[in-house]
């Protein structure tokens, strides 16, 4: 079960605590048993789903209500509060105390190592640090090219030699390259390995005696489900000095497992990679996680990349107005979603917005970059009037935007529908929801 189908299944088990008419023992009971199904299915570990319900059965039949809280409410705040305990209860943020900042990473071979390096220094960067990164991985051909094309784009620089064989002397040679520079942080990329964890802290102790980190990271694969968990506790009898970057969260079967496996080892999770672009990697935050992952949305989140986006791109505070109260046109349709799909997933985006959860239809808002680019070159073959009237579209106006455009009379038409779905659906919103959005992107900086 992927993460989002655990979200809709923990977020069904709740509302069908909030719809009911009393709440008795034989609900609880019902509820607790939804939500342990649903994460057993998601590979959580047996016994520690047990362990999780049992404590929030406990508590919703023993606790009362603090007055003016209905019992509904108290035990949606009780499996919240739970399932964040059990994830790690508070944020651990990677502290920059001194410049340079150094940061080792390891990882198994094929754990996504190398793209998280990579989506690391972009996170620091959009953050105002300037960062260098340091190839060492002398196992994998085409290592330091992979992670030189994934940052060229950004402006950060990688130090690294294919035809050095010496990793230690990489690493060490590349931390006083950078040193000289002034950077602020440095993140050294190692060889990742086949095997488990004994050549992997072998290498960790070797590098992390040559260049001192600050801190050593090791990245751990989360469709490997529960076997995170050795992964996770060998590196922490290890170092006392560590974080850990949870990669392949976006559509694994395994990723509760995962970040259940690790949460359990008392091992800092303090990034989750959440998609393949350089930019969806987030701060582990259990509060903010549980609090998306049961549709109870997430406005500190969105206002932060509100504000990264900001700092990008201009966007009017009427133009998004218009967007959200369903008053937009197809140009207008364009920039918006190009504008947010920087930001990620459009459909992830509004999952941050309380109360709206998991109540939004798929095919109203999953918009591919590929369909985007499509999109955009239907647009291009349109009038002026058309783009700002797409009402007047007609069969014989389909034929000559599909005829101009290279596309099929269907690709129009997939168009069309993705807009008037899109804005039946914003009209159909909320007036709160839509106000916490609005309220979002005014505070935002936008």
């Amino acid at each position: 079960m992927a993460l989002e189908n655990l979200g809709k299944a923990l977020n069904n088990a709740l509302r069908k605590l909030a719809r009911s008419n009393t709440v008795d023992q034989a609900l609880i009971r019902e509820v607790v048993r939804d939500i342990q199904r649903a994460l057993i299915q998601a590979d959580v570990n047996v016994r520690l789903v047990l362990q999780l319900t049992k404590k929030i059965e406990k508590r919703a039949l023993e606790e009362k209500p603090p007055a003016g809280v209905s019992r509904k409410e108290h035990i949606i705040k009780i499996v919240y509060e739970e399932l964040t305990n059990f994830l790690g209860r508070e944020a651990k943020p990677i502290e920059i105390r001194e410049k340079p900042t150094v940061l080792l990473a390891v990882g198994i071979q094929g754990s996504g190592k190398t793209t998280s390096i990579a989506k690391l220094a972009r996170y620091f960067q959009k953050r105002g640090y300037r960062v260098g990164l340091v190839c060492s991985d002398t196992w994998r051909p085409g290592a330091y090219q992979q992670l030189k094309q994934l940052v060229e784009p950004f402006g950060i620089e990688v130090f690294g030699d294919p035809d050095e064989k010496d990793a230690v002397k990489l690493a060490r040679e590349g931390v006083e390259y950078f040193k000289k520079k002034g950077v602020d942080i440095i993140i050294v990329d190692s060889a990742g390995r086949h095997k488990e964890e004994k050549g992997l802290l072998e290498e960790m102790r070797q590098i992390s005696s040559s260049i001192n980190p600050h801190e050593v990271i090791l990245v751990v694969d989360g469709t490997i489900g529960q076997q995170a968990h050795n992964q996770a506790l060998a590196f922490k009898e290890a170092t006392p000095l560590g974080s850990i970057i949870v990669t392949k969260l976006d559509g694994s079967a395994k990723g509760g497992g995962a970040l259940s496996a690790v949460a359990a080892t008392g091992a800092p999770i303090k990034f989750i990679g959440t998609g393949e672009k350089i930019d969806d990697l987030e701060p582990f935050d259990p509060k903010r996680f549980v609090s998306r992952l049961l549709g109870m949305g997430d406005i500190e989140g969105l206002l932060e990349k509100f504000e990264e986006l900001s700092k990008e791109q201009k966007i009017r505070e009427q133009d998004v107005d218009k967007f959200l109260k369903g008053k937009f046109n197809l140009k207008d349709m364009y920039a918006q979603l190009e504008a947010m799909s920087k930001m990620g997933p459009l459909k992830q985006i509004l999952q941050m917005i309380p109360g709206l959860g998991y109540s939004l239809p798929d095919d109203a808002v999953r918009v591919s970059e590929e369909r985007l680019k499509k999109f955009k070159i239907i647009m291009d073959s349109m009038t002026e009037e058309e783009l700002e009237r797409p009402e007047i579209i007609n069969y014989s106006r389909i034929k000559r935007i599909a005829r101009g455009s290279g596309t099929t009379p269907k690709d129009v038409k997939e168009l069309l529908n993705q807009y008037n779905q899109m804005k039946k659906f914003f009209k159909s919103m909320d007036k709160r929801k839509l106000s916490k959005l609005a309220r979002g992107f005014n505070l935002g900086g936008i």
